[in-house]
């Protein structure tokens, strides 16, 4: 039914842009009640207070009445579900609306299971790291400066498009310009993560609880998992252990390579952000190939094992599995 009910109006501030407001904007845009709201960017007290949400800037935060900022004295919001990174403007937006757009994506009601599920997945792998960038936080507690500087990270590009100090015509209507492109790079982004979490990295969820729950047909001792099919199996993997409370834990996971046709050995990380084995592949293992690594394995068909000793590979399944089952015992 069409209607003739006029846009919403949504305010940020003028001047240089980041990508906090500018994916705020994008994504409260993706949400019924704004739907192509037009963007207006002005300091203008009185401006803001006259506009249906106001991201970013005007000193309150009052989800009641859409209004959006993070700078104001004594704001410290933060997403919960175990998160404690202060929020930008992006970050309040997606908690407050990213279960109403994921569920729009998915096609699926917002109670669906599947939608708190992503809901937490994309705050972790996407949102987290603008929210610590817009406020300043590092990615590491340390008072060491960085090894190297990343210029290449989403917040960073979203910087690049602000106006040149050399480019000639500095007017509002340029600088609006550049936030339109800022808003369609970070909003195609984020919508390249939804898709990627919805079609790619849930349906994967199935497929490794299937696997876990085939873990004893494998080795009676549970700690081996066969991935019938490689999908991204790592998060999902943690998750289910500690929904499960699996103990003991998978100490390594055999899936084919879909390139080689050969067949990998990993051993489990400690936790999804540490690079650390719960048991590495054995130390007189590592950095061999071939025959020469068939031998001290005493298993035909060994490819190498990694001088880390958190993944190797075998010609055959068997081999795999066999090098699995000698490691668990070294």
């Amino acid at each position: 039914m069409a209607t003739n009910a006029p846009l919403k109006r949504v305010g940020t501030h003028n001047g240089s842009f980041h990508c906090d407001e500018a994916l705020g904007c994008f994504m409260i845009r993706l949400t019924n009640r704004f739907t192509n709201a037009e963007i207006i960017r002005t300091r203008d007290a009185q401006v803001l207070e006259g506009l249906d949400a106001v991201l970013d800037v005007g000193g309150v935060y009052d989800p009641n009445r859409d209004r959006y900022d993070h700078h104001q004295k004594g704001f410290d919001e933060v997403f919960g579900h175990g998160f404690y990174t202060k929020l930008s403007s992006a970050g309040l937006v997606y908690k407050h609306f990213g279960k109403e757009i994921i569920a729009k994506e998915l096609q699926v009601d917002e109670g669906h299971p599947d939608v708190h599920r992503l809901f937490l997945a994309i705050y972790k792998s996407f949102m987290e790291a603008i929210d610590a960038t817009d406020n300043g936080i590092n990615q590491f507690d340390t008072d060491k400066p960085p090894r190297y500087v990343n210029n290449t990270h989403l917040s960073s590009r979203v910087g690049r498009l602000n106006l040149d100090w050399i480019e000639p015509d500095q007017s509002p209507e340029k600088e609006n310009e550049a936030f339109q492109r800022a808003m369609a790079l970070v909003g195609s982004e984020f919508l390249d993560s939804v898709r990627y979490h919805a079609t790619s990295w849930l349906p994967a969820r199935s497929i490794v609880a299937g696997c876990l729950a085939a873990r004893q047909d494998i080795d009676p001792s549970g700690e081996i998992m066969v991935l019938t099919r490689f999908c991204p199996w790592k998060l999902h993997l943690f998750e289910l252990e500690e929904e499960m409370k699996l103990d003991p834990p998978i100490i390594y996971v055999l899936y084919q390579d879909d390139r080689s046709k050969t067949w990998r050995v990993q051993a489990m990380a400690v936790s999804p952000d540490r690079f650390e084995s719960r048991k590495p592949l054995p130390s007189k293992w590592r950095g061999l190939r071939d025959d020469e690594l068939s031998k001290e394995a005493g298993i035909p068909g060994c490819v190498f094992v990694h001088m880390s000793g958190f993944i190797g590979g075998n010609q055959s399944y068997e081999g795999a599995l066999a090098m699995a089952k000698a490691a668990l015992k070294l």
